[in-house]
């Protein structure tokens, strides 16, 4: 027990120095964002007093230090900030924001995991036979596709040639929910490669569990197949996996860009797009620490996961 609390203290204390990371990475870059966020925002071919005044009110004319200061106090009382380019507080843009993108994230990791998981199972039970080859070549060959080129080809078929599914979202809003038939082209698009790497690792651990000493030890003492591979195997083989789906879960809520802006979703991804093309400096601030926590808390629960399916590895670790 001392040493599991033992892991668990190093993996949290990990985590908070992940945090501050994220954070002090996330304010360099933003400063070193090309370009003077004062020039921008006072507008086409604006007078020297206004580029000061705007500066000056955005706060530009401090040291670095100090604004970096500022931010973290107010980051560590939930304040992150306010949008230079409409006043309102940043949290309120996450807020307009995340409804979307965490739909579309919460709807492909239900179907991800079945789905993922059984492939790979179902393609070890029959490894080496044509049931394994046609599911081992339809993920690499599905793999191999861009998301964006999978989304424009969805559309093009469904779409546009079949009618059977909207484009777009545009003229739904946030509403994702109530219109389901919109969800269907994005969530295939985020689940394509998604299910093709969970059902390859999986099926490539069933393979090695299935091999182990434990398992031909379990079988002379007359556990049944199904036990065998369900109740022994399959947790070894999900341990890789865990760390897999993490990241998966990670991209599906960090990198909906292009999937958002493909099917103009209004999400965190369509609103980073506009925020970056306005220099609005602390609405990307305010998203990228959101993402940046995002991937943190993820690795860390896929890390407590992973130990508790396969505790010698999480030890060693």
């Amino acid at each position: 027990m001392n040493g599991l609390r033992s892991w668990i203290a190093r993996r949290v204390f990990l985590g908070v120095v992940q945090t501050a990371a994220v954070v002090l990475l996330v304010f360099a870059l933003t400063e070193a964002l090309p370009g003077d966020a004062a020039v921008a925002f006072a507008g086409d071919q604006p007078d020297p007093q206004r580029i000061v005044a705007v500066r000056e009110a955005m706060g530009l004319d401090r040291p670095a230090h100090e604004r970096l200061a500022d931010w973290v106090m107010g980051l560590l009382h939930g304040d992150f900030g306010t949008s230079l380019t409409s006043g309102r507080p940043v949290a309120g843009f996450l807020a307009d924001g995340f409804g979307p993108t965490l739909l579309l994230a919460t709807v492909a990791v239900l179907i991800l995991v079945p789905v993922g998981v059984g492939l790979g199972v179902l393609a070890a039970r029959h490894e080496g036979r044509f049931t394994d080859r046609l599911i081992s070549s339809a993920t690499l060959g599905v793999y191999a596709v861009p998301e964006f080129a999978l989304g424009v080809l969805l559309v093009s078929v469904f779409a546009l040639r079949l009618g059977w599914l909207p484009p777009t979202a545009v003229g739904h809003g946030t509403g994702l929910l109530a219109h389901p038939a919109v969800l269907v082209l994005p969530v295939l698009v985020l689940l394509a490669r998604p299910v093709c790497s969970l059902a390859r690792l999986v099926r490539a651990g069933m393979i090695e569990a299935l091999a182990a000493p434990y398992t031909a030890h379990a079988k002379r003492y007359g556990i049944p197949g199904a036990r065998l591979r369900y109740g022994h195997a399959l947790p070894n083989a999900l341990a890789p996996a865990t760390q897999q789906l993490a990241r998966t879960i990670d991209w599906l809520l960090c990198g909906v860009i292009v999937v958002e802006a493909l099917y103009v979703i209004p999400g965190l991804g369509t609103l980073l797009m506009n925020a970056v093309a306005d220099r609005d400096i602390p609405v990307v601030q305010g998203l990228a620490v959101v993402f940046g926590l995002a991937t943190v808390v993820l690795n860390l629960g896929a890390d407590l996961v992973t130990h508790r399916l396969a505790p010698r590895s999480g030890v060693a670790a």
